[in-house]
């Protein structure tokens, strides 16, 4: 009770800085002891950073209202600046608050007075499980072209997606493997207001430079983002409407589209696409529907392998009718159907049986031998293989195919190991690559992971012109 009497006989608005540095009257100095513990000079220090305050001695006295030079002091005192942050933790999606563009790509200088690389983030939609794969693949093909690499964000397991930032380095969609789809982040948003989502997504578009000629809302194909599709129909139209009233989605298939990438609902990832380095599908799936008559769900795989490797010139020069394709490791006849649907006569080979109506078509011929062991008669046009068997030896098998010039295309899965699986595919991609240029045979070959694959990848080999 003595110390708030005193309190309220004192005004230490009145008091000027000079004389509370220098001789700070009775009822001032116990204010100060609230700034200045017992122990301490009540002085600042020549420098005007403040005293580092020790531990109060009693809670129960009442708190005297400091001047503003106290109170500057205790806030410098008691609150230092950041000096940084990890890269680790600017591209967390966790933790990461929302932010411009161009902060999201600053780092981290490694050396004091260097001058920061610009860093690029890459957005890759990918098959759940197959994170690590897809952003080593990346890494991979970026070094290529610049060996120095950032540091990494880090990758979520089984989450169907994965960053990788870039010193300036580009990626051709073309040639990765594990990736659905090839997006440039512009924008991350870690925690997402649950009434007005809308505002915080705009704003941070409108920080984007150019124009779109389409918008997607995409979701991670895992069962935890299956359940946001629902949300994402609703919120779609929403977006859509402000950005027509804003001008800046033109439907114009030349210009870049714009992704809105919802790993969950309280966070979202905002990137673009170039049309002519990406996927054209909604979330980078083709998507497509089993035939009545397929005897399997295996004739989806050849299905989707025809559209992604193959545009519509090349499908109607290369799968005519009258043509002839080997099936290997046919039954029960997924693949062979594809091809009789398309009016190709086939050779079917296992030793299993063929079901449903390829069981006696008249465009097909079972042979019930050994995949690794038949030889044609004569040269087909096409060979396709779905053989469950160690990449390596699928591998060396269709090179000895064609070595042989016993097919002029091919279309192949390559089953994939548990572990190691980037090292297993260049081994077997590179074995066929390193045989076809020794026998001097030029060739066209493209290899993805489909989306009706699953522990394994789909190749397309085309015999060109020779040199």
């Amino acid at each position: 009770m003595r110390a708030m009497r005193t309190i309220k006989k004192t005004n230490p608005g009145k008091v000027s800085a000079k004389d509370d540095a220098a001789k700070p009257r009775r009822a001032a100095s116990k204010t100060t002891a609230k700034l200045h513990p017992r122990g301490s000079s009540a002085k600042p220090p020549a420098d005007g950073r403040g005293d580092v305050a020790k531990p109060r001695r009693s809670a129960s006295k009442a708190p005297a209202k400091p001047n503003s030079r106290d109170a500057a002091v205790q806030t410098s005192a008691v609150k230092p600046r950041r000096v940084g942050t990890k890269l680790t933790r600017l591209l967390s999606l966790n933790v990461a608050p929302a932010r411009p563009a161009a902060q999201v790509n600053m780092a981290k200088p490694r050396h004091a007075g260097t001058e920061t690389p610009s860093l690029t983030q890459w957005l890759l939609y990918c098959r759940s499980g197959f994170e690590q794969d897809c952003a080593q693949e990346a890494l991979r093909q970026a070094r290529q072209h610049k060996p120095v690499i950032a540091e990494q964000p880090e990758i979520i397991n089984d989450s169907g997606y994965a960053v990788v930032a870039l010193n300036e380095q580009a990626l051709s969609f073309r040639e990765l493997i594990f990736a659905r789809q090839l997006i440039r982040l512009h924008h991350s948003i870690a925690a997402l207001p649950d009434r007005d989502r809308l505002t915080p997504i705009l704003n941070a578009i409108t920080a984007l430079p150019g124009d779109f000629g389409t918008l997607w809302l995409e979701v991670p194909d895992t069962n935890d983002g299956k359940a946001l599709s629902a949300f994402v129909r609703r919120f779609q139209p929403l977006l859509e409407t402000a950005l027509r009233e804003q001008g800046r989605l033109l439907d114009d298939v030349k210009l870049p589209r714009l992704h809105i990438f919802f790993p969950d609902k309280a966070s979202v990832l905002i990137g673009s696409s170039d049309p002519y380095n990406s996927s054209p599908a909604l979330m980078g799936i083709t998507r497509h529907s089993i035939p009545a008559e397929a005897p399997s769900r295996s004739t989806l795989k050849l299905a989707e392998a025809i559209e992604t490797f193959m545009d519509k010139s090349e499908q109607t020069r290369l799968l005519r009718t009258g043509m002839t394709a080997v099936d290997l490791g046919a039954a029960p006849g997924g693949w062979t159907w594809q091809m009789v649907s398309r009016g190709i006569r086939v050779t079917a080979v296992d030793n299993g049986p063929m079901k449903g109506v390829l069981a006696k078509h008249p465009l097909v011929e079972h042979l019930r031998q050994d995949g690794f062991k038949f030889a044609p008669r004569k040269v087909v046009d096409w060979l396709i293989c779905d053989m469950v068997e160690k990449p390596a030896k699928v591998a060396e098998l269709i090179g000895a195919w064609f070595v042989a010039g016993w097919c002029r295309n091919a279309i192949f899965n390559l089953k994939l190991p548990m572990k190691q699986r980037v090292t297993a595919l260049d081994a077997a991609l590179g074995g066929i690559r390193a045989r076809l240029e020794e026998e001097g045979i030029s060739y066209k070959l493209q290899a993805k992971q489909l989306y009706h694959d699953r522990e394994e990848i789909t190749v397309f080999l085309s015999k060109t012109k020779n040199r």
